[in-house]
């Protein structure tokens, strides 16, 4: 009687290549992930001044004050004062938009860009 040899698995070339797309996505991962986490930072920051009583009729200036002393107590990089708006239109509005610059592999770079916009109460 023949036996018949079936072998099962991943070769050494195909587990070589599983293993670079997981560290590579695992990279990516370390490198971008902590870009969105501080921009969620960024829009709680924004509804949390956006929410308080009277923020629609207080000069442009004090809401951005207020925008960026509560975004430097979260430790939230990348806003700058002049990323910050408050626009005047069908009601008062919050708008922050900036970009993220990240330095990837080589001479590869990511440019991340946020707008966020978030209404004022009356």
């Amino acid at each position: 009687m023949k036996q018949i040899n079936r072998t099962r698995g991943m070769t050494l070339i195909g587990f070589l290549l599983v293993l670079a797309l997981v560290l590579f996505a695992a990279y990516m991962g370390i490198k971008l992930v902590p870009i969105y986490l501080n921009h969620f930072s960024v829009v709680s920051e924004m509804k949390a001044v956006a929410s308080e009583p009277g923020t629609a009729n207080m000069p442009p200036q004090t809401v951005r004050r207020n925008l960026m002393t509560r975004m430097d107590v979260s430790y939230v990089k990348h806003v700058r004062p002049e990323d910050v708006r408050v626009v005047r239109g069908d009601g008062v509005n919050l708008v922050v938009s900036y970009e993220v610059e990240e330095h990837l592999i080589g001479n590869i770079d990511a440019i991340i860009r946020f707008h966020r916009v978030e209404p004022l109460s009356n």
